[in-house]
């Protein structure tokens, strides 16, 4: 599916694939670069390869935003990344990639996401509840193999 939205001319799909060099480029212009293993090739392509969901934004032939999901379609969506560059935030594309993610999902699948610091604010705004807690744990070391 492929849209475009008024505003900036910004086109939406969530069957247009990209490439680990584009996801990494987003990722350093939205800051998450700094929270991610950017530098491991075969992770970042991976991450790519089995996103259940993957919504973007262009402006033109340039990704601007991009929502990576995990998914079962019907109880819950793991939202990974919601990236948006820095140049383009504040228009509503954050706002429009978690909208294209929810229309692949059945009525009442809760989209789970972990906040980057800087973006605690944003996601109550937006419709979000928090919640108390957080439980992580890496499982491998910090290379992917």
């Amino acid at each position: 599916m492929s849209t475009q939205q008024e505003g900036p001319n910004i086109d939406y799909s969530d069957s247009r694939r990209i490439t680990v060099a584009q996801l990494v480029d987003l990722l350093r212009r939205s800051t998450l670069a700094e929270r991610r293993l950017i530098e491991d090739e075969a992770c970042m392509a991976a991450m790519l390869k089995h996103a259940d969901i993957l919504a973007t934004a262009w402006d033109g032939e340039r990704l601007v935003g991009a929502a990576r999901s995990l998914t079962d379609f019907a109880y819950c969506c793991y939202l990974s990344e919601l990236a948006v560059g820095s140049a383009y935030q504040h228009r509503g594309i954050g706002r429009a990639l978690i909208s294209l993610t929810e229309s692949r999902l059945a009525p009442g699948t809760k989209v789970i996401l972990l906040s980057a610091p800087a973006a605690v604010d944003y996601y109550p705004k937006i419709g979000f509840t928090g919640h108390p807690s957080e439980w992580t744990r890496a499982k491998r070391p910090k290379t992917f193999s």
